[in-house]
């Protein structure tokens, strides 16, 4: 394959770097959470500030746990698995668990008969306008902004990946993975917690805990809710094509895109999972096709994405509700 020629000499994991990367991460988050906690726990609330800059850096390691998932981060598998579990505990995403349903993602991203696992719910148009009132006013409530950016991370953080009941019960591997995850988060914790106070610790780690899965939900959701996104049925479904035309490049600052890991290259990563975070933005740079075929994505364009919630297979787009009454009414 082209693409496979192309991108292979990307995907090959710089154990200094990735070293590196985890190094300054990490010291970045240590930092900052230790500023937060100490302030708070001497009555500065003013220091819940440093949640939002810590918040970023849970965004960078969970990339780095995301990396490890795809086995890009190290060469070993061993060591991708042991320090994928470590980032988990401090992201409160469980490594295993995560990994299965983010597998699935890659695996059906844009194909209409796969829909709903390890990725937001939508509907067609068709879909919507057969369902009930009250179906419709319930996808309308999911597809809200409140919902999606507040309650959907909060739900993810606190229950989702809190209680292994989503996946099934033959499933021993998610079910040790999220029970695993929460028994050695709650010794961390209770030890931290010690440290500080209980109120100083929930205040300043919660607050940033939720910041950053509301953080990663934003991302998730950039990266493939646009107008010209990809969504095909199955018997015509095509993986790269989903992955150039079903995952955006989301254009960010600089600044931004060190922050979040380089994932807004995810076009990239669609077409070669295998490629480490750390050499995304240098394929990219390297290699025109990809960036005259990435779907781009702004900051500012982002934000008006948060209106697109249903896809209209007759115009290939995704589309808000009022276009959609409003094709439904048209002649």
């Amino acid at each position: 394959m082209a693409w496979r020629r192309l991108l292979a000499p990307y995907a090959k994991p710089d154990p200094r770097r990735a070293v590196g990367q985890l190094l300054v991460t990490a010291a970045l988050l240590l930092a900052s959470a230790a500023g937060l906690l100490w302030g708070l726990a001497e009555g500065f609330w003013p220091s819940l500030l440093l949640a939002v800059p810590a918040a970023f850096f849970i965004v960078r390691l969970f990339i780095i746990q995301h990396d490890c998932g795809h086995g890009s981060y190290f060469r070993s598998g061993r060591i991708n698995d042991g320090l994928g579990f470590a980032l988990g505990v401090v992201t409160m995403m469980p490594y295993r668990a995560w990994r299965r349903d983010h597998a699935e993602h890659h695996a059906s991203c844009g194909n209409l008969a796969r829909r709903g696992i390890g990725d937001l719910t939508t509907l067609t148009v068709a879909e919507y306008q057969a369902r009930s009132p009250w179906q419709r006013f319930v996808y309308r409530l999911y597809r809200h902004p409140v919902v999606l950016f507040v309650v959907g991370p909060a739900y993810l953080l606190l229950l989702r990946y809190r209680l292994p009941m989503a996946g099934p019960f033959h499933d021993r591997a998610s079910w040790l993975s999220i029970l695993g995850t929460d028994a050695a988060a709650a010794m961390l914790c209770a030890g931290v917690a010690l440290l500080v106070g209980p109120v100083a610790f929930l205040a300043g780690w919660g607050s940033t805990l939720l910041l950053a899965s509301a953080i990663g939900v934003w991302l998730f959701y950039v990266q493939h809710q646009f107008e010209e996104t990809y969504w095909r049925p199955a018997p015509v479904w095509d993986f790269h094509a989903a992955a150039l035309n079903g995952s955006s490049f989301y254009d960010l600052p600089r600044l931004l895109h060190w922050l979040t890991g380089s994932i807004g290259f995810h076009h990239i990563h669609h077409l070669a999972s295998r490629i480490p975070n750390y050499r995304l933005r240098a394929c990219f740079a390297e290699n025109p096709v990809l960036q005259h075929s990435a779907r781009r994505v702004t900051l500012w364009g982002s934000l008006k994405a948060t209106r697109l919630a249903l896809w209209d297979e007759k115009t290939q787009r995704l589309v808000s509700f009022r276009q959609a009454r409003a094709t439904a009414h048209a002649p």
